[in-house]
This record gives structure tokens, C-alpha cells and sequence, in this order.
């Protein structure tokens, strides 16, 4: 069985992950690539699809076209429910690169589209699929953490502020770090905890370094006069089972210490810990002990190799899901609660307030 895929939005996270991946998948066809700049669809078709694969300026055009079974919504934030709802509503299956939503509100409506329409929604959440990742949700599941009332999520940056896009365009994303790269690690921890249920958030935002020039950074200075979201943010979750969760995300933050996509985690029998590989800790008759498990080498993001490239892993995995009509590895209402949390930190550092969810 062959599913005929159309990109939406052919930009740097279509380039860098999603098509690459499904280039990698037997039972993928990329059939059809949509743009507002219509050349970078072009030179997607180009390099992804087929003589006989559609190029296309307006998502409506891409949507009407009847022989396209799966929809990759890989547009900016303020746009991923809008199309993802208009996709499923022609038929079509989604995977949404992350986060869900720019608002709960509109999370809230893809999951309602896709309780009416019956099709299939994702979220692109790639982190899940890397080796640690995978390994630690099935000690998580095995037990051998016991109860999880403790999770730190780190999403840690010294200088590395995307200049590139919208990232710095709070009304298109909806944020900065918290929104970007926050959402992975937070992701991570709710899936090991295996805890949806938020109580209240108390959150706070900073734009401390943004207003730097000539600011030291990985892909060069950024505009400060651009630089519309926080350049930090620190999120406290209260769970109402009485777990807590720490989250921290910086895309320019003084600490040395760095890292993004991890999670920490306290439990009854034992801790976890994703810095510097994978560390399982606890105590064994009378004595502590650390177990560091070896994992195959590989970047933060992206491993080399097809066995181990979390993109691939998540991209075939969905597909599968698919072709199967089982449940895919990230649900919609998993990745809403994300989003909720992640808002209610935004309007906590607003209001200086507590946020109550599910009241």
C-alpha cells in the first residue's frame, strides 16, 4: 500500500525533517508541495517528488485535490490549525510539525476536527524516537522508576537564537524558546511521567538578552528590534495527583550548563537523568547507585543512519500507524495538554498569577 503525501509549507523544518524522512519510507509518494514562496515548493518537488507531483501557491488548491491521502502541515504556528483542520476535513490525515497550536483554543479545535472527521492527527513530536528517549519510557513503563512525582524539563541554550524566518515573530509563533524548543522537553517529560492532568502553572518570561547588539550567537547577531518574544522563560506545573514539573528553555541564557530535549526524573524506586547520555540512579540493599546505559552516538536532534535518525523513525511509525489504523505514538490530546501548560505559563508571567487548568 502506497499513501500519496502533500507537504504544506516547504520551509526549514519540511526540509530538515519531514521530507527527508518520508523520502525514506517504501510506502510514501510525495505527490504534491505547497508554498506561499512558490519557488521553494518548486525546488521541493524537485528534489522530493515525481515528474508527475503538483506544485502548488495556496494550501486550499493542495486540499481539493482528492488523490492525496496525507497531509504534513509544516507552516508557522498561527497557521498549523487552520490548515490542519481544513485537512482533515477534505479527507485527509495530518501530522502537524509542533507544537500543536499557537493556542489552546485552536488545539482544542484540530482534536475536535479530528473526533468529527474520523482521520488520523499527529504532532511532530521527533524526540520520542531517539534511543534514550525510547529507552527510558520503557523503564518508565516497567516501573522501575516507581511513582514519578518529580520531572525537570531542560531546554537549555547559551547563544544559539534562530535569526532565520519567524522565529523571532511572536505574532506568527506565538512565543520564542518556551513555544520552540520547551515544548520538546516538556513533551518528553508528560510521556515518561505518563501524567496529562495539570492542576496550576506559575510561569515567568524574560527579554533580558534580546536587547543585545552584535550579540555572540550560532547563526550571527540577531536584530534586536525583531526580537519580539522572550529570549527565556521558567515554567512551574502542579499536577493534580500532587507531581510536579520544572520546565526551563533559553535560546540565550548565561549558564553553562546547555542541553535541549532532555528530561530529569525523581521516583519512588529510582531517578533518570538525560545529561551527558543516559543515567538510571537509585538504591540497592543499603547502597546508592548510578547505572549509565551506553547509547550510539549521534546528535541532539538527528542520528546518522536510518536504524537510528529519530525523523525517520517517527515518520515511518506514523505512516504505519496509517496503513494499520492503530493509534499513532503521539496523540492529539497528549500534545493539547503541551500546549495548554505552555500557555498558561505565558499568561502567568503576564498576570504574575497562577493559572488554573481544568477548573
Amino acid at each position: 500500500m502506497t499513501l500519496k503525501v502533500g507537504i504544506i509549507g516547504c520551509g526549514g523544518i519540511a526540509n530538515g525533517k519531514h521530507m527527508p524522512a518520508l523520502s525514506k519510507v517504501e510506502e510514501v509518494e510525495m505527490v504534491a508541495f505547497c508554498d506561499v514562496i512558490v519557488e521553494r515548493a518548486e525546488k521541493a518537488k524537485e528534489e522530493y517528488g515525481t515528474a508527475e507531483s503538483t506544485v502548488y501557491q495556496h494550501y486550499q488548491d493542495l486540499l481539493a485535490d482528492k488523490n492525496i491521502d496525507v497531509v504534513h502541515v509544516c507552516t508557522p504556528n498561527n497557521s498549523h490549525a487552520e490548515i490542519s483542520i481544513a485537512a482533515m476535513k477534505a479527507d485527509k490525515h495530518v501530522m502537524c510539525e509542533k507544537p500543536m497550536a499557537k493556542t489552546s483554543q485552536e488545539a482544542r479545535a484540530m482534536l475536535e476536527a479530528a473526533k468529527e472527521t474520523g482521520k488520523k492527527l499527529t504532532i511532530g513530536y521527533q524526540n520520542r524516537f531517539t534511543t534514550a528517549a525510547s529507552y527510558l519510557h520503557q523503564v518508565c513503563e516497567e516501573g522501575e522508576l516507581g511513582d514519578i512525582y518529580y520531572g525537570k524539563a531542560h531546554a537549555i541554550r547559551r547563544r544559539a537564537v534562530p535569526t532565520w524566518g519567524v522565529f523571532l515573530d511572536e505574532e506568527a509563533q506565538g512565543g520564542g524558546p518556551l513555544i520552540d524548543i520547551g515544548t520538546h522537553a516538556l513533551d518528553l517529560t508528560l510521556w515518561m511521567m505518563n501524567n496529562y492532568k495539570p492542576k496550576y502553572v506559575v510561569g515567568n518570561t524574560y527579554h533580558k538578552l534580546s536587547p543585545t547588539k552584535n550579540a555572540a550567537n550560532a547563526w550571527g547577531p540577531w536584530d534586536p528590534e525583531k526580537f519580539t518574544v522572550e529570549d527565556s522563560a521558567f515554567g512551574f506545573i502542579t499536577m493534580e495527583d500532587g507531581a510536579t514539573i520544572s520546565l526551563e528553555s533559553s535560546w540565550a541564557l548565561n549558564s553553562r550548563q546547555i542541553g535541549e530535549a532532555k528530561t530529569s526524573l525523581s521516583g519512588t524506586k529510582g531517578g533518570a537523568d538525560m545529561f551527558d547520555g543516559l543515567t538510571i540512579n537509585g538504591e540497592d540493599n543499603g547502597l546508592l547507585y548510578e547505572k549509565h546505559i551506553e547509547l550510539e552516538a549521534g546528535g541532539v536532534d538527528f542520528y546518522d543512519g536510518e536504524g537510528n535518525d529519530p525523523a525517520f523513525l517517527e515518520a515511518q511509525s506514523w505512516i504505519q500507524a496509517i496503513i494499520n489504523n492503530t493509534e499513532p505514538v503521539v496523540l492529539p490530546e497528549q500534545a493539547l495538554v503541551v500546549t495548554e501548560i505552555l500557555e498558561a505559563i505565558y499568561q502567568s508571567s503576564q498576570t504574575g498569577e497562577p493559572v488554573y487548568l481544568n477548573k
